[in-house]
């Protein structure tokens, strides 16, 4: 968001004049209407998250992670309305460089009703992505409960450097920063809490077992539906940031749009490349979502104060740091399931670094407080300070995003049971689905081979740890109460008893030391 948004908010129905001869703030009804609809348009992306999300799990936990993006927003609004917009703007007496102050539980019907509703609504769309981002790098292996928790409160990581960049007073604002859309506030400030997360959570089962490459993706069509509606979304994302389209602003929207497209148009053809070498002439659906989305973070910092040629380098650059930032972390044996952490936060750092490289002073309206960027002349002034604005932010949405995750951990757990991890969060969190023995005896399925292999035994497509056969302390084979309703069998001496009574006999090959294999027959 522009510096000007801020200084429009306290004109308090004056004006001043942009170094075109334009007038700029108050802000009019023209105005208004770009900034709602640019942050209904947005609001939508939540669904495109949603289903690229969905699409990238595992079939058993997309329920589950659709619900996760509601919860996002839901609680992550709440609580932005309750405190996070006071955090990041309010300007009543307090306010200082780290923190705003004021328009707490957001209420007004004064002279400046329309601006604060406005800022609200769109700041509101942008602070519930931030939290979605993380959603993703914690798929698959996080209690929904928990999650709730997490989404309540990560309005904090977002608040604070929202402020030091765009609120009044806020020091990197002061100091000259430029983030127009949020590559740093949104982006990488949510790619390192996804980070944290992912690191905290640890792998999901069997992620990294040795000859295992990766996941397959659940619903690749899916995916590709939920990029092109981000890819839809963003454009109001950046056009929407110059808050109106009154005195020079179109013009800086229209240049936004611009770039921003030819800037995903890039990161797509890298993607496509890049795929045919690894892949050897395969194109991998992967890396084409992740390249452009890489390339539209990387942009959106700087979109409405680069040339279009300059915008092409920045998301061929944004699509390689996010596929190399991914690989980075896989290598590193962190698990993120939708590559969060190379798309926001390795793409969104780069997007905050080619400010102080490729930005020109903005005489439409002085978003750059006159500076430039290395490749117009500007020299390292606004190159270092963008440094320092990614510091601060990764270092803050780090430590932040690690003491909730802590506390959330030591109160009600973060991390799924494994049984519940084996059979997904779809049934076990939502009740979407059959239990085993429902669907074994629904579909007629055969277990009469079922075999044992190691530490587990698998019977149809469920695998259970043999020590829940021979638990002391509940005689059903799972500990969760909730399985009681769909008893897959009981001990009974040394016999197995099933949901409708039959006995389910156990074979196991007394001659073979290590009982590789046993069979069950209901």
């Amino acid at each position: 968001m522009p510096r000007f948004e801020s200084d429009m908010v306290n004109a308090n129905n004056t004006s001043y004049v942009a170094d075109d001869g334009g007038v700029s703030g108050p802000i009019t009804w023209d105005d208004a209407t770009w900034i709602l609809t640019s942050s209904f348009i947005i609001f939508t992306m939540q669904s495109g998250f949603g289903l690229l999300e969905a699409g990238s799990v595992a079939g058993k936990n997309e329920v589950n992670i659709m619900m996760k993006n509601v919860v996002d927003v839901v609680f992550g609004g709440i609580t932005y309305w309750m405190f996070g917009y006071g955090f990041s703007f309010g300007e009543e007496k307090g306010t200082n460089a780290f923190t705003g102050v004021g328009s707490f539980f957001v209420d007004t019907d004064g002279e400046d009703m329309g601006i604060i509703y406005s800022t609200f609504v769109f700041q509101l769309s942008f602070a519930t992505t931030a939290t979605t981002v993380v959603s993703g790098s914690m798929a698959e292996r996080t209690k929904f409960s928990a999650y709730i928790i997490f989404s309540v409160f990560n309005t904090v990581v977002y608040c604070f450097p929202a402020h030091w960049v765009w609120g009044n007073k806020g020091f990197l604002r002061e100091l000259g920063v430029v983030d127009f859309a949020g590559s740093g506030v949104v982006h990488l400030v949510g790619g390192a809490s996804a980070l944290v997360a992912a690191t905290y959570l640890k792998p999901r089962m069997g992620r990294f077992d040795k000859d295992r490459k990766s996941f397959a993706m659940n619903n690749p069509a899916g995916a590709i539906v939920g990029m092109f509606m981000l890819w839809w979304g963003w454009l109001a994302f950046n056009c929407g940031s110059t808050f109106g389209i009154s005195g020079g602003k179109w013009k800086l929207a229209a240049k936004a749009a611009v770039t921003t497209l030819i800037s995903s148009f890039a990161g797509g053809m890298v993607g496509i490349l890049l795929s045919v070498i690894i892949y050897k002439k395969k194109y991998s659906v992967e890396y084409m979502i992740n390249s452009i989305l890489g390339a539209l973070v990387a942009i959106t910092a700087s979109c409405a104060i680069v040339r279009p040629w300059e915008s092409l380098i920045i998301g061929a650059v944004g699509a390689v740091v996010s596929l190399g930032g991914n690989k980075l972390v896989e290598v590193c044996k962190v698990d993120d399931p939708v590559g969060a952490v190379g798309v926001h936060g390795g793409s969104g750092l780069w997007g905050l670094l080619a400010v102080g490289i490729f930005a020109a002073a903005d005489p439409q309206e002085q978003i750059t407080q006159g500076r430039a960027g290395l490749v117009h002349g500007g020299g390292f002034y606004l190159l270092g300070v963008q440094c320092l604005c990614s510091v601060c932010e990764i270092v803050w949405s780090g430590l932040i995003t690690l003491f909730i995750l802590f506390v959330i951990d030591k109160l009600v757990g973060l991390r799924m049971s494994r049984e519940d991890e084996m059979l997904g969060a779809d049934l076990t969190e939502h009740e979407v689905g059959s239990w085993p023995a429902e669907s074994m005896h629904k579909d007629k399925c055969d277990t009469t081979n079922t075999v044992r292999r190691g530490s587990h035994i698998m019977i149809g497509d469920l695998t259970i740890p043999v020590s829940k056969l021979r638990d002391n302390s509940n005689r059903n084979i799972f500990k969760r109460d909730t399985f009681r309703k769909s008893k897959v069998a009981t001990i009974d001496n040394d016999k197995f008893v099933g949901q409708n009574g039959s006995n389910v006999e156990t074979e196991v090959d007394n001659n073979n030391d290590n009982q590789n294999e046993v069979s069950l027959h209901l």
